[in-house]
Order: structure tokens, then sequence, then C-alpha cells
């Protein structure tokens, strides 16, 4: 294979950059299971599988697991400050692509800044799925009707059984 075919670039990052990201994910993300940090790419990749599957398909699980969920973008927005700025720049463009992606698979909360720290934290699926036995008042299925609100107009249940 001829080198200039590959329009992938490999990005080595010295070992004091390791160590600070490395540093940073301790500091930030904090032990998960198992007690060790999450990976920088593992906390990517659980971002980019969330939103990928809120835009392919309709959430059925309850807002406390929604939120459960969404935890590997909070712990990224801790972590990013601390990451040396080379690491940075090179990422931000994956992160702002999923960012993307995750904006156009949820719905801002009415009345709610939709910007801002913690922004996606403020946001909830476009697509609800729950049985028809789990709708409830509200408009807002089994689960999520603790949600101290209507349901936006812009969120659809789908419901099935």
């Amino acid at each position: 294979m001829n080198p200039t075919d590959d329009h992938t670039v490999a990005i080595v990052l010295s070992a004091e950059e390791y160590d600070a990201v490395h540093a940073a994910l301790t500091a930030g993300a904090g032990p998960r299971t198992g007690g060790r940090p999450p990976t920088l790419n593992s906390l990517l990749e659980q971002w980019s599988g969330i939103a990928a599957e809120l835009e392919q398909e309709d959430y059925s699980d309850c807002a406390p697991e929604f939120h459960n969920s969404i935890w590997c973008r909070s712990a990224l927005a801790k972590v990013w400050p601390l990451l040396p700025p080379r690491v940075r720049s090179i990422r931000q463009p994956e992160l702002d692509r999923i960012d993307e992606q995750y904006r156009r698979a949820t719905v801002p909360l009415p009345g709610r800044p939709e910007e801002g720290a913690g922004w996606w934290s403020r946001r909830v699926p476009r697509r609800l799925e729950a049985e028809t036995s789990e709708y409830r008042e509200g408009g807002w299925p089994l689960g999520w009707e603790s949600t101290p609100f209507p349901k936006p107009a812009a969120v659809e249940v789908i419901t099935w059984g």
C-alpha cells in the first residue's frame, strides 16, 4: 500500500502527553469499575455510542437510566480542560461531531438553558419507546413521569403492546 494513498494521519503523543492524559482522567473522571479511570478513547466511544443509539433508535429506558448513560459526557467535561492543549486540539473535532449528533437526536428541556455547562443533561431523547400501558399523564411514559414539566411537543412517544 502506498502511504500517500492513506488519508489517515497517525498522531503520536509523547510520554509526557500520555502521562498528562492519564492524570487528567484520574483527576477528572475518577475510578470506575475495577478501580481504574476510563480512557479518553473509552469516554469518547461511549459518548459516540449513546449519540448514535439515540439518533437511530427509540429510547426505551427510564429517565434515571438515561442520565446514567450520559455520564460519559459529564466525565469528558471534567477531563477536557485538564488535557494537554495538543490532545484537546486533536480530539476536539471528534467531540464536536458527537455533540452535534446528540443535539440532533435530543430535544432541549423547556425553560432550561440550551448552552453552557451541563447542556447535555438538559435534553431528552427525541423519541421515547414505551408499552401502551406505561403511558402517563402529561405525555411522559413510565419512568419519565417525575420530569417536572409537560412533555415537549417535539418528543415523540412510540407505544407498543
